[in-house]
């Protein structure tokens, strides 16, 4: 297994080196906006432990990350009114990983709405972004309150 790489890219989110739309932080997990998008509201939640993949992380993470998954899919899914969620989670290249920092896609879905190719190269309007992320944040306070 090659190790954990600290200069991935959701490693410098985690530092603040790298600017991100954050929907979801806790002393555990960090959920944020994907930059290249499948489609709208698709967010990302990765552990604040380094782990390169599911493969190689504790089980405790794995745990905390997947309870944190479920509460933004939820979330996700009230704030685009979607049909359903697609939860995903990629290890290694030929799997399809290509940051090699432990995250699950949060994707909400629509009868009859095919998703966007991933990683198309083409950055997603930070705006939009922003604006996604306070309508999934709007209903985790909904839930917490």
């Amino acid at each position: 297994m090659t190790a954990y790489d600290a200069d991935n890219v959701f490693a410098k989110i985690l530092r603040g080196e790298i600017p991100a739309a954050r929907i979801y932080e806790d002393d555990d997990v960090l959920a944020f906006m994907d930059v290249m998008p499948q489609g709208d509201g698709h967010a990302l939640v990765i552990p604040k432990t380094p782990s390169r993949n599911l493969l190689d992380a504790d089980p405790a993470t794995v745990a905390t990350l997947f309870t944190a998954a479920q509460k933004i899919a939820r979330a996700a899914r009230a704030a685009f009114n979607a049909d359903g969620v697609f939860i995903g989670q990629f290890n290694e290249a030929a799997a399809g990983q290509t940051v090699y920092h432990l995250h699950v896609h949060i994707l909400p879905r629509f009868d009859g709405v095919e998703p966007n190719r991933h990683a198309s190269g083409s950055f997603a309007d930070p705006q939009v972004l922003a604006e996604h992320a306070g309508r999934i944040r709007a209903e985790l306070d909904k839930d917490a309150g």
